[in-house]
C-alpha cells in the first residue's frame, strides 16, 4: 500500500477548515443566550486543560515531582503572576524535586 504524505496532509487541512468554517456558516445571527456564551467562552480553557494536565503528570521521573511543579504553578498562577514566571518556578520546583526525591527513597 502506497502512502502519500500530501494525500493525509490536504485530508487533514480540509477537515480542520470545515470544523471552523461550518459554524460560521451555519449561525448567522449573533449569540445572546449568556449560557451558551459562557459555556463557549470556557471551552479552550477546559481543553488546554483536559490536554495539558495529563502530560504534566507523566513528563518527569515521578508523579510526586510532576504534583509538586503542578501545585507550584496552580499558587504562582493563582497569585497573578506572568505565565513566563509560572512556568520558571513550576520548572525550577519540579527541578529541587528530582534532586531532593532519591534522598528519601
Amino acid at each position: 500500500m502506497s502512502h502519500n504524505v500530501y494525500v493525509y496532509i490536504l485530508v487533514m487541512a480540509g477537515v480542520t477548515y470545515l470544523i471552523r468554517m461550518l459554524p460560521m456558516a451555519l449561525v448567522k445571527k449573533e449569540i445572546t443566550s449568556p449560557y451558551i456564551k459562557s459555556f463557549l467562552y470556557y471551552v479552550p480553557y477546559a481543553c488546554l486543560a483536559a490536554m495539558t494536565f495529563p502530560a504534566i503528570l507523566s513528563a518527569t521521573n515521578s508523579t510526586v515531582s510532576a504534583a509538586i511543579g503542578f501545585a507550584v504553578a496552580l499558587i504562582a498562577a493563582y497569585r497573578e503572576k506572568s505565565l513566563l514566571t509560572v512556568a520558571l518556578l513550576a520548572c525550577g520546583a519540579v527541578f529541587i524535586a528530582e534532586r531532593i526525591l532519591p534522598l528519601f527513597m
